[in-house]
């Protein structure tokens, strides 16, 4: 059974809001970082303790804090108390299982997305749940792993590039959302060159490891279309909130983003129909090797028939035979012979069956 199957099935029974982690399992210490800056000032640090983070909590400049690593309940108990989170909240973001979604809690935003990765070595998707919490002043992230997709934004916000210095904590969780979004592409990019390469080896030579290849396909699309179509509610969801974290001017970089994601789910409806269509060719040109196959062997036994007819009667063991004796009786059979073969490979050549 599967590590996450066996933890929910562990979880069975408890009180909501029972703070409880649903994930793969995870042994490396939690990394917490903090970014705080404004227009005029920017400072960067790695925290040691969740604590330091607080004094950053009410301050008016906007603060991102970023928690790589969920295995550590009591670091995500700490800010959940700190902060005011809803233990269901709290609960969400250690139930790495969670759809996309969005949910206003008033004074601040719960947001779920997917984050997918294209495992250069396996040469599979895998995907990672990323939480985004968003209030007046800051924005709290929480990821599986280090390794992320945050680091040109972090660069952005280093060198004050674009506006992002100059807006505010809804402008920064916008951004977060459309790095996400973007890396989405990256994946498809990846699916379509495989598409090709399974497209071209459907003509040349088709072999069962091809359709294992287009099974694996499909479910690396099932799993993008699973993190993508609920994301289209999740970023229309913010358009329409009227929440006063989320501003006019951000709500058209929304926009975009919701465009972006519509692309997304465009473009693997359409490679799933591929995918359902090299289903379909597979079968056809496994279908069309066999036809082949049996072709050349029908060809073969009609060509052998009357050679098998004269070879049967000049194996008959009658005494008065006219051309037992005859001289040239044996070159006279083999001529025969040729010239049956002869004449039915001209025949089948007319009529294009060769």
């Amino acid at each position: 059974m599967p590590e996450r199957v066996r933890k929910r099935s562990k979880k069975a029974g408890l009180p909501p809001g029972t703070l409880m982690h649903i994930g793969e399992r995870r042994t490396e210490k939690v990394k917490i970082t903090l970014i705080d800056y404004d227009e005029t000032q920017f400072q960067e640090k790695e925290v040691e303790r969740v604590e330091d983070c607080f004094p950053f909590k009410d301050t008016p400049t906007v603060t991102w804090i970023n928690i790589d690593g969920l295995h550590d309940v009591a670091i995500i108990e700490k800010i959940g108390k700190q902060f005011g989170f809803h233990p269901l909240l709290l609960e969400d973001i250690l139930n790495t299982n969670q759809r996309p979604k969005m949910e206003d809690f008033e004074h601040y935003i719960y947001i779920v997305l997917k984050m997918l990765y294209y495992g250069e070595r396996a040469h599979e998707v895998t995907a990672e749940q990323i939480s985004l919490i968003l209030g007046s002043h800051f924005v709290i992230s929480f990821q599986e792993r280090e390794d992320d997709v945050f680091t040109t934004i972090r660069e952005r916000i280093r060198n004050a590039k674009g506006r992002i210095r100059k807006a505010g904590a809804d402008y920064l969780a916008y951004t977060l959302i459309d790095a996400i979004v973007d890396t989405y592409f990256l994946i498809l990019e990846h699916i379509e060159e495989k598409i090709e390469d399974i497209e071209e080896e459907l003509v040349t030579n088709p072999t069962p490891e091809t359709l294992q290849r287009i099974h694996r396909l499909k479910r690396e699309l099932i799993l993008l279309s699973k993190s993508v179509w609920p994301l289209r509610e999740v970023i229309g969801g913010l358009q329409r909130a009227e929440s006063p974290l989320i501003q006019a001017t951000t709500s058209i970089y929304l926009r975009d983003v919701h465009d972006h994601t519509i692309q997304v789910i465009e473009s693997i409806e359409t490679f799933r129909e591929m995918i359902s269509g090299m289903v379909d060719i597979y079968l056809s040109s496994i279908s069309n090797k066999m036809n082949e196959v049996i072709k050349v062997l029908t060809i073969i036994a009609t060509i052998f028939i009357p050679l098998t007819f004269i070879a049967g009667i000049y194996g008959m063991n009658f005494e008065y035979m006219p051309e037992l004796e005859w001289r040239w009786g044996y070159p006279f059979v083999w001529l025969v012979i040729g010239a049956v073969v002869i004449s039915m490979l001209l025949y089948f050549k007319r009529k294009k069956w060769l």
